[in-house]
């Protein structure tokens, strides 16, 4: 592809670096394999957990109450966490650690908890109160028993989710000193505490008394998840001190850009809502078969694209300066991310569509879940994988304008998504199945593939509004086929094996189809010459030598 005007327009809001260096470059990769790792841990004893969920609870109506309970309260904690403190304060943070302001950095974190201390405790009571209110709202669709579980299990949620909301604030403290693998980690003491207390209930106890005490475990796994990294916390800001202080500028300017982060977070959740609402209006599993393939679809979101767009935000918000160069220097390092999601996405997304029913049955298929529930979350895996890697890779555009001081860019284009999820999703997902004649279950996989559609959109205009800022990024086209190349071919490969796994185990054969896909497809490219596929194997090299 033609390579855009090296020399972009000024940047505007923040300035950006002009001391940034090779050295902060490879580091930001290596602290991207740390939260990558991190992120990974907490991601498989998530599926651990699911699976054992699944086993317990399937698609009944008891799993429809459970996710659904389980996602409400989790606004609250996706609005006020770690997207919106990361944006809104860790730029601030950072910066003054990065000019060795340590007094300071620590007035400003003790200031932020005590205004979450605040906001989370009225959020938190008044979401216990106004239970009964919320489900018609986020769940029009239940009713009788299946309604009266989903408000009792959201009472409970609700104070697990303000727990989460402080750890969320221990992350992003520990982001900013770049000790960036414990707090992606400690999930897994949570989805652990989960796990023990279906174990514990599960045999001895109806499905509506098991999901209330999985709810308890996950309050009891929110305060050990937040209580274990807090020590490392007190160490790294000796200085910390929990006191109102908003005449303090730094805070003043966390507060000026929470709000719009914070609206943009909301429009994010909206979406969630909406999926929801949508959701509970399509036949009974729908709802939770849904969530079980949105477990997975945001895997290789979190592993890929949180990873190494945390790390960036870190890394850019460590710097100051305002130059041409750092312009150049900044669109450089957001080419070289953007392929290296793209190497990993890509193969994801073509797993989804060629394997997701395979996946979906090595990681679920156990009691209650059966071989057709495999299938219905395969159709949605399928759908979503429309638009996985443009969510993505969103998400390194948003850091970057986060990096920039610019909050209200990202809010913009989110809302435009969420609009066009909500119109396309209820269309495609609700009316459109009847209409042609097929099963209404066929919903739920177009309501991924709206989602997908509408995340194309926003990922479109994040990048044409950031080329006015820093000129264009680009990721050439034949880059891109090559990976769907690879990947298609691998996938014949693993298509071939399908065959010769009849009378193994769902996860034996999940084991080598996906293995025998991944191999070839890391092989095909380095073979090509792939400079990411040569560079994993290097690193992989490296380990074993020092094993």
């Amino acid at each position: 592809m033609k390579r855009a005007d090296r020399n972009p327009p000024a940047c505007q809001n923040r300035d950006i670096a002009s001391t940034t260096t090779p050295s902060s470059t490879g580091r930001g990769g290596g602290a991207a394999f740390l939260v990558s790792a991190g992120i990974l841990l907490s991601r498989i004893s998530g599926l651990v957990r699911d699976s054992v969920f699944a086993h317990f609870f399937g698609t009944s109506p008891a799993a429809d109450a459970f996710r659904a309970a389980m996602r409400i309260p989790n606004v609250l904690q996706n609005i006020l966490g770690e997207g919106t403190l990361s944006a809104s304060f860790i730029p601030v943070y950072a910066g003054l650690l990065a000019r060795h302001e340590e007094r300071d950095a620590g007035q400003v974190a003790g200031a932020i908890a005590s205004l979450l201390g605040v906001v989370t405790t009225v959020l938190v009571a008044l979401g216990v109160l106004a239970t009964p209110w919320l489900i018609p709202v986020i769940a029009p669709g239940f009713h009788g028993e299946r309604r009266e579980l989903c408000v009792a299990l959201v009472r409970v949620f609700f104070p697990a989710t303000g727990l989460l909301v402080w750890s969320a604030w221990c992350l992003a403290i520990l982001n900013s000193h770049r000790r960036f693998f414990i707090g992606y980690a400690v999930p897994v003491l949570w989805n652990a505490t989960i796990i023990i207390t279906m174990l514990v209930f599960g045999r001895r106890s109806s499905l509506d008394h098991l999901a209330m005490m999985t709810a308890w475990g996950a309050v009891a796994g929110s305060l050990i998840q937040f209580l274990a990294q807090l020590p490392l916390v007190l160490r790294l800001a000796p200085h910390l001190r929990i006191v109102v202080s908003w005449t303090f500028e730094p805070v003043r300017r966390v507060a000026r850009n929470f709000l719009p982060v914070f609206t943009s977070r909301g429009v994010v959740q909206l979406s969630a809502y909406l999926d929801s609402i949508i959701a509970s209006l399509l036949p009974e599993g729908s709802f939770a078969a849904l969530t079980y393939a949105q477990t997975l679809y945001v895997l290789p979101v979190s592993l890929f694209g949180m990873s190494i767009s945390t790390t960036e935000l870190t890394e850019m918000s460590h710097v100051v300066g305002a130059t041409a160069d750092a312009a150049n220097e900044l669109r450089s390092r957001l080419e070289s991310r953007l392929r290296q999601i793209a190497f990993l996405v890509v193969p994801s997304a073509a797993a989804f569509l060629a394997f997701g029913d395979v996946i979906a049955a090595g990681i679920y298929r156990s009691g209650r879940f059966t071989q057709a529930d495999a299938l219905f979350v395969w159709k949605i895996l399928a759908g979503s994988s429309i638009g996985l890697l443009a969510s993505t890779m969103s998400r390194l555009f948003s850091s970057t304008y986060y990096a920039l001081g610019d909050t209200r860019t990202p809010f913009r284009y989110a809302v435009v998504r969420v609009a066009l999820t909500g119109a396309l999703g209820y269309g495609c997902a609700v009316p459109l199945p009847p209409l042609l004649g097929i099963d209404p279950r066929w919903g739920a996989a177009a309501l991924a593939a709206s989602a997908g559609v509408a995340g194309w959109i926003e990922f479109a205009l994040l990048r044409r509004s950031l080329a006015k800022r820093i000129g264009a990024v680009h990721v050439p086209l034949g880059f891109i086929l090559q990976l769907w190349g690879a990947a298609a071919v691998s996938a014949g490969f693993g298509w071939l094996l399908r065959p010769v796994m009849r009378g193994l185990t769902p996860q034996i054969s999940a084991v080598i189809i996906l293995g025998v896909y991944g191999i070839a497809y890391f092989a095909i490219l380095a073979g090509a010459g792939n400079a990411n596929a040569r560079a994993l194997i290097r690193r992989g090299r490296r380990l074993v030598k020092r094993g």
